[in-house]
C-alpha cells in the first residue's frame, strides 16, 4: 500500500500525549485475517477510534481511547470513528467519521481512509458518513468545528477560512 495525502500531527492537549506509550498503541490491521481475529474478540455494538498511520495502515481501539494513543503518538493520515457490521458472510463498515479533536483531519483525508479498509478487504460507504469541518481561528488560534457552513468562530466571532488550516506544520509531502 503507498501512503496518500497529508499527514496530521497531534494538535490536542499536550497532557494527553504526555501519557502515550507507543506499546500501547491502536491494534494493527493489516490484512482480513487481522481484522477477524481483532473483531472475534470485541463487542462490536458501538463505534471504535481509528487512525490510519503513515504507512497507510488502520489501527483500531476502544472509542473511547484517545486518537492520539491508538497513533501510539505519532502523526495520521487520518482519525476518527468507526462502526462494523457482519452481514452475508462479510465485514462492512457502516458509519465512519473524521471526528478526532486531537487529530482534527480534514475531511479530504478520505481516501487514505478507504485504501486501507479495501487493503484489509472491508466494504466501505463511498466517503466519511459523518464529516466534521475543523478550523483554527486567525484571530484568537482556538480549534472549531463548523457546523451548518457558518464558517464564525465560536470564540470570537471571527471569519474562519474556508480552507483547512488547523496545523500549519502538518505536511502534504506524502502525495503519490
Amino acid at each position: 500500500m503507498s501512503p496518500q495525502g497529508r499527514t496530521y500531527r497531534y494538535v490536542g492537549p499536550a497532557d494527553l500525549k504526555a501519557m502515550v506509550r507507543p506499546a500501547n498503541a491502536g491494534r494493527s490491521i493489516r490484512t482480513p485475517t487481522d481484522f477477524h481475529n481483532w473483531a472475534s474478540e470485541q463487542e462490536l455494538t458501538e463505534p471504535f477510534t481509528f487512525v490510519i498511520d503513515t504507512e497507510g495502515i488502520l489501527r483500531l481501539a476502544p472509542r473511547r481511547s484517545e486518537h492520539v494513543a491508538c497513533a501510539g503518538g505519532a502523526p495520521v493520515l487520518s482519525a476518527g470513528e468507526m462502526t462494523f457490521v457482519h452481514e452475508e458472510g462479510r465485514w462492512f463498515v457502516t458509519e465512519v467519521s473524521n471526528q478526532s479533536t486531537g487529530y482534527c483531519p480534514d475531511t479530504n483525508s478520505w481516501p487514505a481512509v478507504a485504501e486501507a479498509l479495501e487493503q484489509v478487504g472491508l466494504g466501505h460507504p463511498p466517503g466519511f458518513t459523518h464529516e466534521v469541518i475543523f478550523r483554527r481561528c486567525p484571530a484568537c488560534q482556538e480549534h472549531n468545528i463548523v457546523r451548518e457552513d457558518d464558517f464564525v468562530c465560536v470564540f470570537c466571532d471571527s471569519d474562519l477560512p474556508r480552507n483547512w488550516n488547523i496545523d500549519a506544520s502538518s505536511t502534504n509531502d506524502l502525495a503519490p
